[in-house]
C-alpha cells in the first residue's frame, strides 16, 4: 500500500534527494523544501521504497501538494 508525503507549507522545491524504486530508512531525507530563506527537510516517516516523485526542483508547492509516495 502507497503512503502519500504531502507539503506542509507553501514553498519552493529546493532539492530531491530520492528515485524512483530507492529503498529509505524510517527518517531518511527524501526533498528539501525552500521557504522565506529556510531550507526545511521532509522525511520519510516508515521506512519503504519510493514508488513515485511528484515534483522536480523549482516546482512551487502547496500546503497539501504531494511530494513523494512510499510503499
Amino acid at each position: 500500500m502507497a503512503h502519500t508525503i504531502n507539503a506542509e507549507m507553501v514553498a519552493s522545491v529546493h532539492s530531491v534527494e530520492v528515485s524512483p524504486g530507492d529503498s529509505v530508512d524510517a527518517g531518511g531525507l527524501l526533498v528539501v523544501l525552500e521557504s522565506m530563506k529556510m531550507e526545511i527537510p521532509v522525511l520519510a516517516e516508515h521506512a519503504g521504497l519510493v514508488e513515485e516523485i511528484f515534483v522536480e526542483v523549482g516546482t512551487v508547492v502547496q500546503e497539501g501538494d504531494a511530494l513523494v509516495s512510499l510503499r
